[in-house]
């Protein structure tokens, strides 16, 4: 929904659905009921997730007149895309492998690739697309040496993305930026990584590439760059690095990052107490979110400042009783509109915190809501999803 100057949707990654049609039924059940309550007389924005088959299917036959058509008639558009889950996301174990084709593919390139090119037709015109996409590849799966070479490989194929990019916006004049979304164990996973990336890497020898390729100076290739490759800033994920939002966004912002996208999310946490007994009972607590289809990264934080990073809850959980630890968090995107969880807390006060700043710098116009947990949540949590979606919209709400 459009609450000037910014676009506000829920991402419909939170609905299981790989297939077109499967998709295209679930926006049919949500999003006229979430428009009725929200904005019966605006303009209301969808988020889309499309898996690779999704995006495949659309672009056969009439679909995408279709959905156009539909969008028309409900008087809908869509303005940020999910491009980061390639494959399935729901009822099957999805864990590491979220991150594959990770960016050294071919695969991942024609996947976004192939959503720049449908964003483009439904975009809206005066309004930029966002298209989220993975941290490059998944740390644990690299050695040093070879994730300099994951690091060429991938910026290889952004450059092409860019220049496929820029062709999009000569012929249409609309902006399609792909928004890189740091994540726990991701190849960039904190804003000192993204930074050294875009510095070391998108710029240098991608902006040289680039300026070969479309015959353009250095500086203007990296404009170009910049222009379409930026951040999409995961609340939950900042978060489980215990950065400040203030710190990483200013940083972004004097290295010229832009901020494509903020993903609205909250993480699951916890000050470790000393009591061996406590320990037990906040050990029940997180054995309740210790599921097996997403990855539940922890962040622990030690006495010194620096954190011990754990790949998964149950990793985690055999650490609790002797840990020297002082605090965890871990990637689990709960409803953001509530606050403790029995004897577990949320991050969310980093929603508000980056709320309250996009008040006073608008450095981005895109913000989707991501609980996409929903379905493993545990059973006492679990209630009826679209009043769920209601009430994340009315939280965020009050802060705009």
């Amino acid at each position: 929904m459009q609450i000037h100057p910014y676009h506000l949707t829920y991402c419909s990654n939170i609905h299981a659905g790989e297939t077109w049609e499967e998709i295209f039924q679930n926006i049919k059940t949500y999003v006229p009921k979430l428009k009725h309550k929200l904005s019966p007389d605006g303009f209301f924005g969808i988020g889309l997730r499309l898996s690779n088959i999704a995006s495949e299917q659309l672009i056969e036959k009439d679909n995408i007149e279709i959905f156009k058509s539909w969008l028309a008639a409900h008087n809908c558009y869509v303005f940020t895309m999910n491009g980061f889950p390639y494959g399935g996301f729901h009822g099957q174990s999805v864990k590491d492998q979220v991150h594959s084709p990770d960016w050294t593919t071919t695969d991942r390139l024609l996947y976004t690739i192939r959503l720049a090119e449908i964003l483009v037709q439904l975009l809206p015109e005066n309004i930029e697309g966002g298209i989220s996409t993975s941290p490059l590849s998944y740390k644990p799966w690299l050695s040093q040496a070879n994730a300099s070479q994951v690091f060429a490989k991938a910026t290889l194929n952004f450059v092409k993305l860019v220049e496929r990019l820029h062709q999009l916006f000569l012929a249409t004049g609309k902006t399609i930026h792909i928004d890189i979304e740091p994540e726990p164990d991701g190849l960039i996973e904190n804003s000192a990584e993204t930074i050294a990336y875009f510095k070391n890497y998108l710029l240098a020898t991608g902006a040289e590439m680039l300026s070969k390729s479309i015959a353009v100076e250095v500086g203007q290739a990296q404009k170009i760059i910049l222009k379409h490759l930026q951040v999409c800033y995961d609340v939950c994920h900042f978060a489980l690095e215990y950065e400040s939002p203030k710190e990483p966004i200013a940083a972004f912002e004097k290295h010229g990052i832009k901020i494509g996208k903020i993903q609205i999310s909250a993480a699951l946490k916890a000050i470790i107490p000393k009591d061996k007994e406590d320990r037990l009972l906040l050990g029940d607590a997180f054995k309740t979110f210790a599921e097996s289809t997403y990855l539940h990264q922890v962040s622990g934080l030690l006495p010194n400042g620096n954190l011990n990073q754990y790949r998964d809850l149950p990793e985690a959980l055999q650490n609790l009783e002797n840990t020297t630890e002082t605090e965890w968090r871990t990637h689990f995107h709960v409803p953001i509109f509530l606050s403790r969880y029995g004897l577990l807390q949320s991050t969310q006060n980093d929603i508000v915190s980056v709320l309250n700043l996009l008040q006073k710098e608008q450095f981005t116009q895109h913000l989707e809501i991501e609980t996409y947990t929903w379905d493993v949540l545990p059973a006492d949590m679990k209630t009826n999803i679209e009043e769920c979606i209601y009430r994340e919209y009315a939280w965020v709400l009050q802060y705009l």
